[in-house]
């Protein structure tokens, strides 16, 4: 008998469990990924968790896109041998613990007046399952600072497959710091079977869906977020702004910034991205010896603009590959809306 979609994805979870030595709750487990199913749709949802079981096991699926530096796991090994050999190993770990708050003011024409300094903060590229320290180092941050809402543009856990279960407990120790309401998008290195629980913590999952954000009960713009462009390409901008209405403004949050002439062609006012880590590992004055992104690299890190759209490139809080970084501090960013 053929499998319905979420009971394909069930017995998926179900290996990828032992493999990972979590135990699952089948009964459970099948309502909720039934709920998603039917929340995202029966292609992207098959679809999504099919490329997983390949990721998992090191199968190419995605056509011209088959490489990723975030598996080649040997480059760990080599990168932190060279950096020990050279005695700045134990620096590159304290320069990614050093995290900073960065500020990027943005004029939205057609802001609301009582949307003037409407504050977001932004996280990406957590990896919270990379270093111990962090989780900790990023609630000092957080609590630091006053916002309005919290994005978070993906990339949760450190590894590109296997257990997931340490990162959503990390997330859940900063979730309890952050100030309501969160949301947020998937990464290439999450996995679908994440969003159920990161929900149950008050983590709200925009899966190429859009909210209205209201202040006073008026809406000053709407929030749209896609699933991952760069390995999964799941994404579809054109589906999370179908239902925003043309005169109010809109902001997007996506993984990469890869997808930066789309969402300029659906009218995006902004758009918030990570992926790119700034390099993490750059020659002084910050330029980076590799982003692992198919983008202009002037659009890689920091503030930038394309067309009529607005964009926020975060260099990430975390690490990936290696626990290290070399003039590309890490950072949290805090964006402050402006009526143009």
């Amino acid at each position: 008998m053929k499998q319905t979609t979420y009971e394909y994805a069930v017995s998926a979870g179900r290996a990828e469990a032992q493999e990972a030595e979590e135990t699952p709750a089948p009964d459970q487990e099948l309502l909720t990924l039934k709920q998603l199913e039917q929340r995202v749709g029966s292609f992207h949802f098959k679809r999504r968790l099919g490329i997983e079981g390949n990721h998992r096991n090191h199968v190419p699926s995605q056509e011209h896109n088959s490489f990723h530096i975030e598996n080649w796991y040997s480059l760990r090994f080599f990168i932190r041998s060279t950096l020990r050999c050279l005695a700045l190993h134990g620096r590159g770990k304290r320069n990614a613990l050093a995290l900073r708050v960065r500020h990027n003011d943005i004029p939205i024409k057609g802001l609301p007046p009582s949307f003037e300094g409407y504050t977001l903060l932004h996280l990406s590229d957590l990896h919270l399952d990379m270093n111990g320290q962090l989780p900790q180092v990023l609630i000092e941050q957080v609590q630091k600072v006053k916002y309005d809402v919290c994005v978070i543009t993906g990339d949760l856990r450190a590894k590109t497959y296997g257990p997931y279960q340490p990162a959503i407990e990390a997330m859940a120790q900063l979730r309890t710091h952050l100030e309501a309401p969160v949301y947020g998008v998937l990464g290439n290195h999450d996995s679908l079977r994440m969003v159920p629980r990161l929900e149950a913590m008050g983590v709200r999952m925009l899966l190429n869906e859009a909210v209205p954000i209201k202040r006073d009960d008026e809406v000053g713009f709407y929030l749209a977020g896609v699933d991952d462009p760069h390995y999964y390409r799941a994404d579809n901008p054109e589906k999370a702004c179908a239902q925003i209405p043309e005169s109010v403004p809109r902001i997007l949050l996506a993984h990469s910034p890869e997808i930066y002439k789309r969402a300029a062609h659906c009218d995006f006012d902004v758009m918030f991205c990570g992926h790119t880590h700034g390099g993490q590992i750059c020659l002084p004055g910050g330029i980076p010896v590799m982003v692992n992104a198919r983008c202009p690299r002037r659009i890689c890190a920091g503030p930038w603009r394309y067309r009529q759209m607005q964009g926020y490139t975060s260099v990430g809080s975390g690490v990936s590959i290696v626990d290290v970084r070399f003039n590309c501090p890490p950072e949290i960013t805090l964006h402050r809306l402006r009526c143009a």
